[in-house]
């Protein structure tokens, strides 16, 4: 009797530890897909900071299409943030790629613009900070699919699924190409 009273505790005991460990190994895979979208966030704040230091140095060529994009990107600029969806992200990059399009003509209107060290070290900037949000995009994708992963497989799609962890959506490529 005793014996099997020590067995179904043993077996209790370690069914609550495989639990615990499974909820925590799921907060570590969710935390680490929001810290992945908050990078997103800060990367695509530096590009919209290095985008408006570029409309600034344009502003001297062509103060009226420069001041128009300033407030166009002003008003359907949204910060990114860990809750944000790969939507806002998508968004957020239209925006930047219609401004960096609306650019390219004014570029083209005005040659001596390209050869401004400034305008040429900004949109260096904006580059930079574009390959740096390609990263943290991967990076998104790569915790995504961990925690997909563990969702799916069973029986810790059980565990997940009372407490309320769910798949999450990727950051799809083609977005990435669209600038």
């Amino acid at each position: 009797m005793l014996s099997t009273f020590i067995a179904i505790i043993t077996v209790i005991a370690a069914i609550v530890l495989w639990t615990i460990s499974t909820q925590r190994r799921l907060v570590v895979l969710d935390e680490s897909i929001n810290n992945a979208m908050s990078q997103i966030g800060v990367q695509l704040s530096s590009r919209f900071d290095a985008l408006t230091a570029l409309l600034d140095v344009i502003k001297g060529y062509a103060k009226p299409e420069s001041e128009t994009l300033i407030d166009t990107i002003k008003s359907r600029r949204r910060l990114i943030t860990a809750k944000s969806t790969p939507d806002d992200v998508l968004r957020q990059e239209g925006i930047i790629s219609e401004a960096l399009g609306k650019i390219a003509v004014v570029t083209e209107q005005y040659p001596e613009l390209k050869e401004n060290p400034t305008y040429i070290k900004t949109m260096e900037a904006v580059q930079t900070f574009e390959n740096m949000i390609r990263i943290s995009r991967l990076i998104y994708n790569v915790c995504v699919a961990e925690l997909s992963r563990e969702i799916r497989m069973f029986p810790v799609s059980m565990i997940a699924g009372m407490l309320g962890f769910r798949q999450r959506e990727y950051l799809e490529e083609q977005a990435a190409e669209a600038d």
